[in-house]
């Protein structure tokens, strides 16, 4: 079995909130700036990891999926925060979180060069950034995993907690 990548959990994140019948391999391709064979196989190292059903990936495992982004995420992708730059915001300086944590000594931004934020630099998990900016859903998902990822105590345990609540409203519709 080929172990996850990175962008693997953002194409498991886009399909879960579109829902299972929400989504075709094409939207993903435009929408991830993937190929279709690139989302194929992320999906299928998903399933090797039991996040997902195998194809035809009808059934989300949540519990597995919250296993592993609140408590393995952090070592397995981790993130060292690095020099100041211009980009878009992540972590607790994103939503949803920076409406619970007002820190303006800790500010990370994933390098964008359209960015409107300048901070530290994360990161992300998906090289493509224009997939998330219409996509208010996915972006604070990934927020909130960053938060795991480079966070303190606090902010993780706020971002998993949201973090759950967000992934079993999705799973529940899923």
């Amino acid at each position: 079995m080929e172990s996850i990548k990175k962008h693997d959990i953002v194409v498991l994140l886009k399909v879960l909130c579109k829902g299972a019948a929400g989504w075709k391999y094409e939207s993903l391709q435009q929408e991830l700036g993937l190929s279709k064979s690139a989302i194929f196989r992320s999906l299928n190292r998903c399933a090797g990891a039991r996040f997902i059903s195998k194809k035809p990936f009808t059934q989300f495992y949540a519990k597995n999926v919250l296993e592993f982004l609140i408590h393995g995420i952090q070592y397995v992708f981790a993130a060292e925060p690095g020099k100041v730059t211009r980009g878009i915001a992540t972590a607790h300086t994103a939503p949803p979180l920076n409406a619970l944590i007002l820190s303006e000594k800790d500010v990370y931004v994933w390098p964008y060069a359209k960015g409107k934020q300048r901070g530290q630099a994360i990161e992300p998990l998906l090289e493509h950034l224009a997939a998330i900016e219409s996509d208010t859903a996915l972006y604070q998902l990934l927020t909130l995993i960053d938060a795991i990822r480079v966070g303190k105590t606090r902010e993780k345990q706020l971002a998993a907690s949201l973090l759950t609540e967000q992934i079993t409203n999705y799973a529940a519709h899923y």
